[in-house]
């Protein structure tokens, strides 16, 4: 099992940024693939960023240049960092890390950007 915590979300005005975290606990991020979504109101959730097991790195085409997804090992955390964020980046944020055949969530945080 593993229990992840985001953090890092706010209010924010177009064009400024900022750092999301996903803090894992009962296992190791780095062997598994680890990816962040996101969910605005009445829209489904949408794919934002990833690590697959290998390490490879994916971006939406909608925040590919503006968002970085990096990782801590130390510290057992994933990082979002988000610039140049607009007002249709507002939503929910979740990470999941994917181990064996199971997806497990973080309860989310909210990323709110005004124009």
């Amino acid at each position: 099992q593993v229990q992840l915590v985001e953090s890092g979300g706010g209010l924010v005005q177009a064009g400024g940024s900022l750092r999301l975290s996903c803090a894992a606990s009962g296992r190791t991020l780095s062997t598994n693939a680890v990816h962040w979504f996101r969910q605005a109101p009445g829209k489904e959730r949408e794919f934002v960023a990833g690590f697959s097991r290998s390490g490879y790195t994916s971006y939406a085409d909608t925040v590919k240049g503006r968002f970085t997804i990096s990782t801590n090992n130390a510290k057992n955390t994933v990082y979002l960092q988000m610039n140049s964020l607009k007002p249709e980046d507002t939503a929910v944020y979740y990470c999941r890390a994917t181990l064996g055949l199971y997806d497990h969530w973080g309860q989310g945080t909210q990323v709110t950007v005004s124009s």
